[in-house]
């Protein structure tokens, strides 16, 4: 792992006009959905306690190209960081997850970036120096999730005839025959540790396959997984949409799931920030999480749904074709294998099913699969460090300056016991129990 930071990509498209403030209003109350979301008299509240006081004005926040980053690129395009007083923010983007962490780790006043779009356990393991250059803690808060679902696990189309889903039995005695033929097999994600890496495990375990044995893991960043492939790198992938799409547009494979299959509205990315630029801004901070959550809402709505595929394929963003991202922001699920579900239940959530809240309890899971792999040490104290990491108190006091209604807003940090598709449950008053229940995994 390269450890050495990196200075933050610079975007070289030029930024579409921003709307004005009138048409920003119109397009976010378009949607019957949003005004059910925005209670009236909202926006003018919000703008006038978005522009009172801001320590600061600017912010750098990094994003990969993936479908779940667009409550950022919808908050920069609707003018919504402006809305709230933040006027110099700069959304960039990142060629890898280990570019993100190193620009984390240097800081925008040092050449890096204040906050991204990230996977979730990242700031975790960045706050325990556990991916760190000279595992140097570096203090992180995670604001909010971004989304729910999402992600999918594709198969190469050399196993077409397998036509894998939630079953991965048959794949552990294809790459184990492809193996001992003197063949190379990988199983490829995004970044140790993070989400893909953990859903692909999962999957692949549950199917009896070890991933340190029979099915190595190797890291690709989510932009290049189609490319890669398409060359034959890797016989499975997981990643972020638009990518899974993409693979089955080219004809180059297939998906086996969508990750909400295994954990129906599982949490997935998160905006995560280095904890001094909150410390020291705090209501800049609130400004740029009340953007954020309204960009979510915007998202959420299925009349937007076109409008976020467009914004989402820009080349300053994505840079995909807006059909490769549509049908699957709609719930339009089309496998590759003739198996094409309509109106899925598993859709990318941005602000439905809590959404937007960082419960406590999904980050412990996060922190216990990472423990389960070996990433983090058993006897590892999560629960001190979920303390020191979320702050869904901040996300609760931004939603209470936007007056969003008390229905949208758990009354718990914890959504209780969850249940995967394999019949595993995790309790989060008993994440030992859940680990010890768990037959392949790799301690440290």
């Amino acid at each position: 792992m390269d450890d050495t930071p990196k200075k933050p990509e610079q975007m070289t498209d030029v930024a579409q006009p921003r709307r004005t403030f009138i048409k920003q209003s119109l397009g976010l109350l378009g949607g019957g959905a949003l005004i059910s979301l925005l209670p009236p008299g909202m926006s003018a509240a919000v703008w006038a306690a978005g522009t009172d006081g801001l320590e600061t004005t600017r912010a750098k926040l990094g994003f990969i190209a993936l479908t779940d980053a667009a409550p950022l690129f919808v908050a920069d395009e609707l003018g919504l960081f402006a809305k709230h007083g933040m006027t110099e923010v700069e959304v960039l983007k990142q060629s890898s997850w280990g570019t993100t962490r190193d620009n984390l780790v240097l800081g925008s006043a040092s050449g890096g970036i204040d906050g991204a779009h990230i996977l979730t356990p990242m700031p975790y393991l960045m706050s325990a120096g556990k991916i760190t250059p000279n595992n140097q803690p570096v203090p992180m808060y995670v604001l909010a999730r971004l989304n729910l679902n999402g992600q999918g696990i594709s198969i190469s189309k050399e196993y077409a005839d397998l036509k894998l889903g939630l079953d991965a039995a048959p794949f552990k005695q294809a790459v184990a025959a492809k193996a001992a033929a003197g063949k190379k097999t990988a199983a490829a994600m995004t970044f140790p540790g993070g989400t893909h890496d953990l859903w692909i495990r999962y999957w692949m375990a549950a199917g009896g396959i070890e991933p340190n044995k029979d099915l190595p893991t190797l890291v690709v960043p989510p932009p290049q997984m189609v490319a890669n492939m398409k060359v034959g790198s890797m016989d499975a992938f997981c990643v972020g949409e638009p990518w899974n799409a993409q693979l089955i547009n080219q004809g180059i494979g297939y998906s086996a799931v969508t990750t909400g299959e295994l954990w129906k509205n599982h949490p997935e990315k998160a905006l995560g920030m280095r904890a001094d630029y909150v410390d020291a801004n705090p209501k800049a901070t609130r400004a740029l999480l009340k953007a954020v959550m309204e960009a979510q809402m915007f998202c959420e709505d299925p009349a937007n749904k076109a409008q976020v595929a467009e914004i989402c394929a820009k080349r300053r963003w994505i840079g995909a074709p807006a059909k490769d991202l549509l049908a699957r922001l709609q719930g339009t699920f089309d496998f590759g294998t003739g198996r094409v579900e309509e109106n899925s239940p598993h859709l990318m959530r941005f602000w439905s099913e809590f959404a937007s809240y960082p419960f406590k309890s999904h980050d412990l899971w996060f922190l216990t699969e990472n423990i389960r792999w070996g990433y983090l040490p058993q006897g590892f104290d999560s629960q001190a460090l979920i303390a020191k990491v979320n702050r869904e108190d901040i996300w609760r006091q931004a939603a209470a300056e936007l007056n969003v209604p008390a229905a949208q807003i758990p009354a718990s940090t914890s959504r209780g016991i969850e249940t995967f598709f394999d019949g595993k449950t995790f309790d989060p008053e008993n994440p030992q129990a859940y680990l010890d229940s768990l037959a392949i995994k790799a301690l440290s």
